[in-house]
């Protein structure tokens, strides 16, 4: 079979953070640390999966994170409208990365069930462990789960003929990567596994993380998954935009070509 293109299209951006909001134990912590946020277009001649929706303007109001572009005028240079996509992998169910799962109403999830267990279960009684989740996300999964339209997994498993997923946890409890063969290798969509670079190449944890020993495997597992350094994609690092090039519109970047000038940070 044919390998698949990938883009990353930037939705939104936080600038007014430091880099105690992105790294543990971190000595320069007061310095400013930007945020990119995305989601990633999966495509190989008619299929075409979704990686993660972003969220809407009424989320973007609620938590004060406006949002550059809603998740369908995302995909709308590339003639993809939301009816059309009928297979979404959620990487996990925070509010940025799942915000938009009601703009698709055709499309099948593919998640862990470990994922779903976390944000329906005990642990949703402790406000910092909810925060990253909004109610009517979660429950937009389980309405879709009612419909017939959720397939759960279990660790590691194959979504379609090159692309598999792999339970990492860490940040949340049934976080998965995408591992995605491009003609460039083995890419893996890290989601927020590795926010950024210096999470995964510097051993430095997120803060916001459920198990840290989980997360700071993960780093390792991602390594393993990929076939080079550069084909690990952070879920939220600003550099990719730089390592990879635009197309179609200044919030596109095309993946599966491979990076351009990159080196471990």
């Amino acid at each position: 079979m044919s390998d698949w293109q990938v883009h990353a299209i930037k939705y939104a951006d936080r600038n007014a953070r430091t880099r105690a909001d992105s790294f543990l134990f971190d000595d320069n912590h007061d310095a400013p640390h930007a945020m990119d946020y995305f989601m990633w277009l999966l495509q190989r001649g008619e299929e075409i999966i979704l990686v993660d929706t972003g969220y809407d303007e009424e989320e973007a109001s609620a938590r004060g994170r406006p949002i550059r572009l809603n998740p369908v005028e995302a995909l709308a240079p590339f003639g993809i409208t939301p009816d059309a996509i009928t297979h979404i992998i959620v990487t996990h169910l925070h509010y940025d990365h799942a915000g938009g799962l009601h703009l698709f109403p055709n499309a099948t999830l593919h998640m862990q069930a470990a994922e779903m267990a976390f944000a329906t279960g005990p642990c949703m009684c402790h406000d910092t462990l909810r925060a990253p989740f909004t109610a009517g996300h979660v429950c937009e999964a389980v309405e879709r789960l009612y419909s017939g339209k959720v397939q759960f997994y279990e660790g590691d498993a194959q979504i379609s003929e090159g692309i598999t997923v792999h339970c990492i946890g860490g940040h949340s409890r049934g976080l998965q990567a995408v591992r995605v063969r491009t003609q460039a290798g083995w890419m893996v969509l890290a989601s927020d596994a590795a926010h950024y670079y210096e999470n995964v190449f510097s051993n430095k944890p997120f803060p916001i993380v459920v198990d840290l020993q989980n997360m700071q495997d993960g780093f390792e597992i991602l390594k393993r998954l990929a076939s080079e350094p550069g084909l690990i994609i952070p879920g939220h690092d600003p550099l990719v935009r730089s390592f990879f090039p635009q197309v179609l519109t200044p919030f596109i970047h095309r993946l599966d070509v491979g990076p351009t000038g990159f080196s471990v940070p």
